[in-house]
């Protein structure tokens, strides 16, 4: 397939919606009645990353649903909007809410991790389980790794993200650090057009400078996910050289007091490798 039919494809498989004033795109397999579980993106990435993991959970008898957040992949990009982690989990309620969901299972990757604790922080008794995928606990203490740090500065942004719109150069970026050599060339070219749309890619700027690295968000997501008032389960890719395993993972296993931190053989993006174990990994984790 080409990047053009890889593209029309992935927006015939979802719909749109409109949470709290904003558009934006999910993507829903499974019964309507079964049990859903969100699954949330990070950077530079959108609800094209679960592609292959929503069939895997509608076949474990679960309704997979992953949506765009604001400024990524097909959602709306407004200049005016707050894209800190409070803001985006802000909105991911309120997209919640747009979808009709009660309570659900969670998904978090990237930092979809900071935004899926701020949803279980604002409205605990909506959320079941979550599942954690190389993502950020300790924010306090994080550093960007060197291929994204540009990202967060004004002026030295933009210029690297013109370097990193030549398509050779994102692959030889996202093949390095994110997934395996099975990933078609189509679907990394995919991921780069969704990342850069109508706006050039700058409310992903505006997002990589919004991090709130505090202490006082730090002891937020520690307490979601140490508090027992739901399940909570580690899958790392071992091979993740972004959000390695030996710091990152070992903090979100600390902060979810589990013994150990399953992995699988992948790098940053598992969900683009290994589909089908991150959904049993979510099917263990609900069936609790």
């Amino acid at each position: 397939m080409t990047v053009d039919e890889v593209l029309a494809a992935h927006r015939a498989a979802g719909r749109e919606i409109t949470a709290d004033g904003v558009r934006s795109f999910v993507l829903d397999h499974g019964a309507p009645d079964a049990e859903p579980v969100v699954c949330l993106h990070g950077v530079p990435a959108s609800s094209f990353v679960y592609r292959a993991v929503l069939p895997e959970l509608a076949q474990r008898g679960l309704r997979g649903i992953a949506f765009d957040l604001p400024g990524l992949g097909l959602a709306a990009r407004p200049v005016d909007f707050d894209y800190s982690w409070t803001g985006l989990g802000r909105w991911a309620v309120s997209a919640l809410d747009a979808l009709g969901l009660d309570r659900v299972h969670l998904v978090v990757h990237d930092i979809g991790g900071p935004v899926g604790f701020e949803i279980a922080a604002a409205a605990p008794d909506r959320v079941r389980s979550i599942l954690l995928l190389n993502t950020i606990v300790a924010v306090d203490t994080f550093r960007r790794p060197w291929m994204m740090e540009p990202f967060a500065h004004r002026v030295l942004g933009r210029a690297w993200l013109t370097t990193a719109r030549v398509p050779v150069v994102f692959r030889t970026l996202m093949r390095t650090i994110g997934f395996g050599p099975d990933v078609p060339t189509a679907d990394v070219d995919a991921h780069l057009r969704l990342l850069l749309r109508e706006d050039n890619g700058l409310a992903f700027l505006r997002i990589m400078r919004s991090f709130e690295r505090t202490v006082e968000k730090r002891r937020r997501y520690e307490a979601v996910l140490g508090s027992g008032a739901r399940p909570v389960g580690l899958l790392w890719g071992s091979k993740d050289t972004a959000l390695p395993l030996r710091t990152y993972g070992v903090q979100a296993r600390l902060a979810a007091r589990l013994d150990d931190v399953p992995t699988v053989p992948g790098k940053h993006f598992l969900q683009e490798d290994f589909p089908a174990e991150v959904a049993a990994a979510v099917s263990a984790l609900a069936g609790q």
